[in-house]
């Protein structure tokens, strides 16, 4: 499945967003991919992240990362660093976008 998401990114904490995707721990990432995910790219746009995710299975990928030590540590440290999280914002509505058009 494809999963498109927006999150945001705190404006004053833009630059250390940025240099911890250039340091994402080995451990993480073969979490994710040992999850399901084949590939996840995300996009900045100012404070605007949106991010493309290919997987089997969202909420099971979720679910196993979620008590995963790496994967704490890794979201305390986005926590810290964003508006909006990978699900829910603050006020709770869902970060995941709808598709509204594809090209076949």
């Amino acid at each position: 499945m494809r999963v498109a998401l927006h999150t945001k990114v705190r404006a004053d904490r833009v630059a250390e967003y940025d240099a911890a995707h250039r340091e994402v721990p080995e451990k993480l990432t073969d979490a994710i991919r040992a999850a399901g995910a084949s590939s996840w790219t995300i996009w900045r746009s100012g404070t605007d992240l949106f991010h493309v995710l290919e997987c089997e299975d969202y909420p099971r990928l979720l679910a196993e990362l979620e008590q995963l030590p790496v994967n704490i540590a890794w979201q305390a440290r986005m926590a810290e660093l964003l508006d909006v999280v990978h699900d829910y914002s603050a006020e709770g509505s869902r970060a995941e976008l709808p598709v509204v058009w594809e090209l076949p």
